[in-house]
């Protein structure tokens, strides 16, 4: 079998990046083209005012516009058969999907206190009931139902107390549930959705926590055992964020657990799905809880992922275990997005080969076990999960550059799922001038 190991590129000092506010810099005022060095964009803010791009066809901002009925195939667009002839070239009703799940984590993102020196920094500026109209996306039919945090496990040195607060920040505000209300939005749909939508990287901690790439074991339960020899492991600084918690507030694990089993319990008899979405560290803690939910509650519903931009997870081990039992992920991958060839090496995790009797095959082979092993000893030996949605920035007109923050950025993410037709012909005015030259 062949063994191939793609490193990480040697520019990457990161695991996953996206969002931290520096204090000089309005929100309101950046663009994708600000004039800031690469590593300054990173700490930028989302650009919201750039989810309309494109002149030729701009992302629809409306959630009550143009919307589709999807009732008679929402399994298939929620990946029951793998997104299976939807994605090359992209189905118009998926694409729909996928963007509106984008706009539940571009709210998270407007949602939250970036600003350091406010005495409301890391925490939701805005009520549950007033949240999605305020950050611009009224009328979804969803309500909001829970506030999720995460917290950090990393234990700080005493001197940290000199520092200021927002360095220390260990628990802060990392998204949301919300459940479809609206009678003509669930006849659209076609069963009641609940959708738990996760922001990206934005405090000093979680920084620190995406740092932590080695890879660690899964707490052993009854349903999270491993398939083959090799125990399910997934990134340290993830899993700390998914399972930490203080005295005063629950790890982001429990609280979804008892929401999810609070829904389950109030909607499980009706025909029902669960929606993880997310961006960079948001797309990695949704692949990891909806994982957990998966496996925790045996009688759950269809769980799906959208993840915008995400990092790996974890190792070869735990991707069987997903493939099997777990949620269907659908990861939409911009290559230009050096984040999401982060962290660590991937490496081909099929059988190894068998010794053979020609002796220069046989040192061939042996080397490439040899490798195999050592990589797998490093605890950086990743596999990619779920299905995959591959762009790039380059296809776009619109975008000045392939910049380390713009490639990365949810706004170029929703850009290009909005204008993508299929790997033959990735972009829609790219179509239109191809098919003005056959007519």
């Amino acid at each position: 079998m062949k063994l191939s190991i793609r490193p990480f590129s040697h520019k990457a000092t990161i695991t996953s990046c996206t969002l931290i506010q520096l204090p000089t810099l309005n929100p309101n005022h950046m663009t994708l083209t600000h004039n800031l060095p690469n590593w300054q964009q990173l700490l930028n803010p989302v650009d919201i005012s750039s989810l309309a791009l494109t002149p030729v066809t701009p992302i629809i901002t409306n959630p009550t516009a143009a919307k589709q009925p999807v009732r008679k195939s929402w399994m298939d667009y929620q990946g029951f058969n793998n997104w299976e002839n939807l994605l090359d070239p992209l189905d118009d009703n998926l694409r729909g999907e996928i963007i509106r799940y984008g706009q539940f984590v571009d709210a998270a993102y407007k949602a939250f206190e970036f600003d350091p020196d406010s005495n409301f920094y890391a925490t939701c500026k805005y009520s549950k009931a007033s949240l999605f109209e305020k950050s611009g996306l009224p009328g979804t039919g969803y309500r909001i139902t829970k506030n999720l945090r995460a917290t950090s496990g990393i234990q700080l040195p005493s001197w940290i107390e000199k520092a200021p607060s927002w360095v220390a920040t260990q628990s802060s505000w990392i998204g949301y549930v919300a459940v479809c209300q609206d009678k003509e939005e669930i006849v659209r749909l076609g069963r009641r959705d609940v959708v738990i939508a996760f922001r990206g990287t934005a405090t000093c901690l979680e920084w620190l926590e995406n740092l932590r790439a080695t890879l660690t074991q899964l707490p052993s339960g009854p349903n999270n055992l491993g398939l083959d020899n090799c125990e399910p492991m997934v990134e340290s600084g993830f899993l700390s964020l998914y399972t930490s918690g203080t005295d005063l507030i629950p790890s982001l694990q429990q609280m979804l657990r008892q929401e999810i089993a609070r829904l389950l319990q109030s909607y499980g008899n009706e025909p029902l799905s669960i929606t993880f979405t997310g961006h960079s560290l948001g797309a990695a803690l949704a692949t990891l809880a909806a994982y957990d939910i998966k496996t925790t509650f045996n009688r759950s519903p269809l769980v799906t992922v959208f993840s915008f931009a995400g990092p790996r997870v974890g190792n070869s081990s735990f991707r069987r275990n997903l493939d099997k039992k777990g949620p269907k992920v659908l990861r939409i991958v911009n290559s230009d997005d050096v984040i999401t060839k982060v962290p660590g090496f991937v490496v081909d995790d099929n059988e190894r080969r068998h010794l053979a009797c020609d002796s220069g095959f046989r040192k061939a082979v042996e080397f490439q076990n040899w490798i195999h092993q050592k990589v797998e000893d490093t605890q950086l030996s990743y596999a990619e999960v779920g299905k995959e949605l591959r762009l790039s920035s380059k296809d776009s007109p619109y975008l000045m550059g392939t910049n380390v923050s713009t490639c990365h950025e949810l706004s170029t993410y929703l850009h290009l799922v909005d204008n993508f037709q299929s790997s033959k012909c990735p972009f829609k005015a790219t179509a239109k001038r191809i098919f003005s030259k056959k007519h």
